[in-house]
């Protein structure tokens, strides 16, 4: 049962890497917390799956075995070629579905998004000839919830310099792997004979190596994936706040010479890009005076615009925790600038709430902004 178990995670986790579930994934991640999407990834590929699997173990006991065996080796044979398709973005559509929630809204994508797709095709295949099908249900679907998870996780750190190629190919060769071992020993042994292998090995790498170069050509020629598009989507969701910090900046012209971290938006800038570029410094703000750079005439509206941004970024749970404290060091920084004091985040309502208690006009403007974000 845990064989069966672990070849299905694995299966759907080569299968599903950069491909459209990642994509999804990425995009549903803009819009509600990571938490929601991974729940409405689970139920959606619950049911699908489900309905899969049942329909997978229905077939095994109907048609003969060997001959599911042997339709299941070149389906995974077929997976592998498809796996070196370079799949260009095709403006995926985005349902207008958030009336039934984020959660149902998720599921009901990936339901839908999933029918007929590689993956409910992988998880029919494995169920045919399985002892335990519900371990299969089980290493699907959380291989699908890993592979969601993966995405958000990748695409918010470094965006579009994911090796999608490496990626693709590395699913291609456990796809034909497991065709071409399913084949062997399944086919009756007078197909078995070393003019007939080579001959087919032949035509299979043929067509790997015209689908390589293929791809290879498109990727030299700079075209943007939809799983390439997503990631960077997220990725400059989360540098995003850095250029809006960036902008809040007097100048030189303005402030004379730059006084760097002694400056409240100085100090705000070099905490976001040692966090950015991944270096470990711990910065304390303890004894940090920035009474002066508070006289600073920052711009109000761009200040409330970053802040915003902020807290639209910590209500979706984008943030993973080793910059979670760097991201409310900012979020501090600014409430300084606005309300001449700290706050405490817990969730978004009682922030709100918390605001609106020290400045209506500002508190009206940061919930107005964070609708639009």
């Amino acid at each position: 049962m845990i064989k069966e178990f672990l070849k299905s995670f694995f299966l759907i986790l080569s299968a599903e890497m950069g491909d459209k579930t990642q994509v999804l994934a990425m995009a549903f991640a803009t819009q509600f917390t990571v938490k929601e999407v991974l729940i409405g990834v689970f139920l959606g590929c619950l049911l699908n799956h489900g309905i899969a699997i049942t329909l997978g173990t229905y077939l095994s006991s109907v048609v003969p075995l060997d001959i599911v065996q042997i339709v299941a080796g070149f389906t995974f044979i077929f997976f592998g070629l498809l796996s070196l398709k370079y799949e260009e973005n095709d403006d995926i559509e985005e349902n207008n579905t958030r009336k039934y929630g984020p959660v149902m809204t998720v599921a009901m994508a990936f339901f839908i998004g999933e029918l007929g797709d590689k993956t409910q095709l992988t998880a029919i295949t494995l169920s045919v000839d399985a002892v335990f099908p519900i371990f299969i249900l089980m290493g699907t679907v959380l291989g699908m919830v890993v592979t969601s998870g993966i995405g958000i996780f990748i695409g918010s750190r470094i965006g579009n310099m994911i090796p999608e190629v490496g990626i693709k190919i590395l699913s291609s060769v456990i796809f034909l792997t497991f065709g071409l071992f399913k084949l062997y020993y399944t086919l009756p042994q007078k197909y078995l004979t070393p003019v007939n292998i080579f001959i087919f090995l032949v035509i299979i790498g043929a067509v790997v190596f015209i689908l390589l170069m293929k791809m290879f050509k498109e990727h030299k020629q700079g075209k943007i994936t939809a799983y390439e598009e997503a990631a960077l989507t997220l990725y400059e969701y989360y540098h995003h706040i850095r250029n809006s910090i960036e902008d809040i900046c007097l100048g030189e012209k303005t402030c004379g010479k730059c006084s760097s971290e002694k400056c409240i938006i100085g100090y705000t800038k070099k905490i976001l890009d040692e966090s950015l570029s991944k270096e470990n410094k711990d910065l304390k703000t303890k004894n940090m005076d920035f009474y002066n750079s508070l006289k600073k005439e920052f711009d109000k509206d761009k200040v409330i615009n970053s802040l915003s941004m902020i807290i639209a970024f910590l209500n979706k749970n984008l943030i993973e925790k080793e910059r979670l404290e760097v991201v409310n060091q900012v979020r501090n920084k600014l409430e300084m600038i606005l309300f001449d004091k700290e706050l405490e985040f817990k969730n978004k309502k009682d922030y709100y709430k918390t605001i609106k208690n020290i400045d209506k006009r500002i508190s009206k403007k940061i919930i107005n902004e964070v609708r639009k974000l």
